[in-house]
């Protein structure tokens, strides 16, 4: 069975490019805009494997959803993986705080995508 990803993020063509890569992987993705959307999403099931949201946001950021899906007994232990363009480091950190298993820094190519991906889903 395949494995289930959701991405939030609010560029639409960056939840395209990921949904893509990842489908033809194999996998099956799910995408929201927002971390509210993709807190309905989670919400109304199946349970997601992975979970790789952007961290700026309207509504709810990547953030808050890290911490709110920790809260939740069916994601404690989840991957969630970051994406940002902070090489700086300064979301890394507020993310690993949250509970971020890891990052992908934006951009990215879907060698590198996946490779990520499979270190922690697989």
């Amino acid at each position: 069975m395949a494995k289930r990803i959701l991405v939030a993020d609010d560029s639409a063509a960056i939840r395209q490019s990921i949904s893509y890569i990842l489908s033809q992987a194999g996998y099956e993705v799910q995408d929201a805009a927002d971390g509210e959307e993709a807190l309905e999403k989670l919400s109304r099931g199946p349970k997601a494997d992975l979970v790789i949201s952007d961290v700026n946001m309207p509504r709810i950021d990547g953030i808050e959803l890290i911490r709110r899906l920790r809260a939740l007994p069916d994601y404690r232990f989840t991957p969630i993986l970051v994406l940002t363009t902070d090489t700086q480091g300064s979301q890394m950190q507020e993310g690993r705080r949250a509970g971020a298993t890891g990052w992908i820094i934006k951009p990215f190519n879907a060698d590198k995508l996946l490779g990520i991906v499979e270190k922690v889903i697989d």
